[in-house]
C-alpha cells in the first residue's frame, strides 16, 4: 500500500505550477491575455478653426496691402508759393509723413498685420493640438475686438483726411488738394478702402469666435 501511494503524490506534485517560472500545470492551457485598450483618438479639427486660419491670412494680406499703398503715396507738384511782394513757384511734395493722422494709420495697420501673423500661427498650432482650442478661442475673441477698434479708428482717421483733401472745409478755410495731388489722394482712398475690408474681416473673425465658444457652453434644460 505504501508503494502505491508514493506515485500518486508524485503525480499531484507534477500538477502544481512553479510560481517563479509562471508556467501553468501540465494538461492546462494558459489563460488568454486581456486585449489592449484601443488608442484614444485625437479630437477632430473643427471647420471653424480652418476658416479662422483662412480669414487671418486674408487679414494679413489686407493690412499689408493698405500699408504698402499708403506708404507709396508720394507725389511732387510745382505749385505757386505765396511770397510777400514776389510770386514764385516751387516743387512741393505730398507724402504720408506730412499728416500725423496718416502716420497713425500706417502704424495701426502695421500692428494689425503683425497681430494677424501671430494669430494665424496660433491657429495652425490649434489644428496640430486641438486640445488647446478652447483657450485660444477666448484669447482670439478678446484680441480681435481690440485690433478691430484699432483698425476702425485708423480707417476713420484716414477717411477724414481723404475727404478733406477731396472736398475741403469751408468752415475751417481749408482748401481741397486732390485737384492738384490726384495720385496722392487716390492712394489714400485705396488704402482706406482696403483697411475697411480688413475691419470687415475682423468682424467675421469675432463672430466666428463667438459661435465657436457658444457651441461649447452647456445649454440649460
Amino acid at each position: 500500500m505504501a508503494e502505491t501511494a508514493e506515485p500518486q503524490k508524485l503525480v499531484e506534485l507534477e500538477k502544481v505550477p512553479d510560481p517563479e517560472a509562471g508556467v501553468p500545470p501540465k494538461g492546462e492551457e494558459a489563460p488568454p491575455e486581456p486585449p489592449l485598450p484601443p488608442p484614444v483618438p485625437a479630437p477632430p479639427v473643427e471647420t471653424c478653426v480652418l476658416v479662422d486660419v483662412a480669414l487671418r491670412v486674408l487679414l494679413f494680406a489686407a493690412t499689408l496691402t493698405a500699408v504698402v499703398v499708403m506708404v507709396t503715396a508720394n507725389q511732387t507738384k510745382v505749385v505757386p508759393v505765396p511770397v510777400p511782394g514776389v510770386g514764385s513757384q516751387a516743387p512741393v511734395e505730398a507724402k504720408f509723413q506730412n499728416s500725423p493722422a496718416i502716420v497713425y494709420f500706417v502704424a495701426a495697420l502695421s500692428v494689425a498685420g503683425l497681430y494677424s501673423i501671430i494669430a494665424a500661427l496660433a491657429s495652425i498650432s490649434v489644428i496640430l493640438t486641438p486640445i488647446f482650442a478652447a483657450s485660444f478661442q477666448l484669447f482670439f475673441l478678446i484680441s480681435d475686438v481690440v485690433v478691430l477698434g484699432l483698425v476702425a479708428s485708423a480707417t476713420g482717421t484716414a477717411g477724414t483726411v481723404g475727404y478733406i483733401g477731396l472736398k475741403g472745409d469751408t468752415h475751417a478755410n481749408w482748401g481741397k488738394v486732390c485737384n492738384v495731388y490726384d495720385k496722392f489722394c487716390q492712394h489714400i482712398g485705396s488704402a482706406t478702402a482696403v483697411s475697411l475690408f480688413a475691419a470687415v474681416v475682423l468682424v467675421f473673425l469675432i463672430t466666428l469666435s463667438v459661435l465657436s465658444i457658444h457651441k461649447k457652453i452647456p445649454q440649460c434644460q
